[in-house]
């Protein structure tokens, strides 16, 4: 039995909400709905969108690609089924709010079945050249799956300037509810540890860390059986982090494992450290060895207010609606939908929303759960200090917020507004009701619009 409570590393700051992991977490993951009708986005990851190969009309391929790179931060698109080419429309988008898509018609509706992986018998990554790997992963479209969404490929690529000396993977899954990478340990563990020696192998690192939350003792149990079980155990180190939202941002993640700091307003390469999350890592694995592009993903549908929680593998493009009736559909207090989970998930505005490479859950909570926010009004800051202390950046949350509000945005830069991830645990902690996180992200995009890097 390994002893979890002794080694358990964290980080400063944070909070502890009611995790709702047992909803799904025992749900093994099944084929999502078989849908008639998938949208595409060509914007799913940070950096430029994809342009479309096709036209209306076109008959596609499972697997080819409808979307190519327009710059070096990008990722390409592929079709997750065979199909018609429908139209290429805008689409809701959860963040951008809406996106061009390209519309597929499915010629078969059939529930969606995971291929089989097969981990080649005494597998060697440095069969493989940094290169190889990189062109597999960039070609496959493949990014940061655990939400940000950055190019796979870019981030694993090798740097003689700044070496990249440490791979940091990423199994905490700290949001509350969420499961669908606690599954994948469980059930995609070869794809997994493949997926890390071949990400390793191209960005050159020297050390390799897995880092699992404390309150996964299964994924933690299974993980050291099968690294023992591949001979891996001497090259990659598992950690067990204390359970405590957000421990999976990779900031935090970095200090908990290395205590090492990221400096405010850089990236973990320009200290040496590349952090990946382990269902990207998977597809890592499916690109390399099989030549398989990113074209479904595992989805968590969870919370009260859904009939039948569980973790489904889905096409990219699927709507939310889809997937809420594949699971029953809602429950009678169910009050509202989240594309993602409860601290960092946005509410979804129109349940023909499409499922992206980066949407990893879909939440429904009852009345009861967000009975706070929808029937309080916010009250006048008390200068509790609350939000302070649990900011995971060290910011002061209110002061950003009270300078959005006074629309002081010269201001909010000097409080380090971009420094914010926007993890919610200010608002999660205020007792005045004030929605410090949602002041936070209006002040970004003032920001950004000001210097045109957004539509205004």
């Amino acid at each position: 039995m390994f002893m979890l409570k002794a080694h358990r590393r964290s980080f400063s700051g944070g909070v502890h909400p009611p995790e709702g992991k047992h909803l799904a977490e025992d749900r093994a993951i099944e084929p999502g709905p078989a849908t008639k009708e998938l949208a595409v986005l060509l914007s799913q990851h940070i950096g430029a969108p994809a342009r479309p190969l096709v036209k209306k009309g076109d008959t596609v391929t499972a697997g080819q690609a409808i979307g190519e790179c327009q710059g070096f931060v990008s990722a390409p698109v592929h079709a997750p089924v065979a199909g018609k080419v429908k139209d290429i429309a805008l689409q809701p988008h959860a963040v951008l709010g809406r996106s061009l898509a390209v519309i597929i018609e499915a010629q078969m509706q059939t529930p969606p079945q995971p291929p089989a992986f097969v981990r080649p018998a005494h597998f060697d990554p440095a069969a493989y050249t940094s290169a190889q790997i990189g062109a597999a992963v960039r070609e496959a479209g493949i990014v940061g799956m655990g939400g940000a969404g950055f190019p796979t490929s870019v981030k694993i690529q090798p740097d003689t300037k700044t070496p990249k000396e440490v791979l940091v993977v990423n199994g905490c899954e700290c949001e509350p509810y969420i499961t669908c990478d606690y599954r994948v340990m469980l059930e995609w563990t070869d794809q997994v540890l493949t997926g890390i020696q071949l990400a390793r192998q191209a960005c050159g690192a020297t050390r390799v860390f897995l880092a699992i939350e404390d309150n996964k003792p299964r994924a933690i149990e299974h993980m050291n059986a099968s690294l023992a079980r591949l001979g891996l155990a001497s090259d990659i180190q598992l950690v067990p982090v204390k359970t405590k939202y957000p421990q999976g941002g990779e900031r935090q993640l970095i200090r908990a494992v290395l205590q090492k700091t990221v400096p405010t307003g850089s990236i973990p390469p320009a200290i040496g450290v590349v952090v990946s999350n382990v269902q990207t890592t998977a597809a890592i694995a499916e690109a390399v060895v099989h030549g398989r592009p990113l074209t479904h993903r595992v989805v968590t549908v969870t919370g009260e207010g859904i009939a039948r929680p569980g973790n489904y593998y889905v096409p990219i493009g699927t709507p939310v609606q889809a997937l809420i009736d594949h699971c029953g559909g809602r429950t009678k207090d169910s009050a509202r939908v989240v594309l993602g989970g409860p601290m960092m998930g946005i509410a979804a505005a129109d349940l023909s929303t499409p499922i992206t490479k980066t949407g990893g859950a879909v939440t429904v909570l009852t009345a009861r759960q967000i009975g706070k926010g929808a029937t309080q009004r916010p009250t006048p800051c008390i200068r509790c200090g609350r939000c302070v202390r649990v900011c995971p950046e060290h910011l002061c949350p209110t002061k950003i917020a009270h300078a959005v509000k006074n629309n002081l945005m010269d201001l909010a830069v000097q409080y380090h507004v971009g420094a914010c991830m926007e993890c919610g645990c200010c608002t999660y902690v205020c007792p005045a009701n004030v929605d410090l996180t949602g002041y936070i992200k209006t002040g970004k995009i003032y920001l950004a619009r000001q210097k045109k890097k957004m539509p205004a």
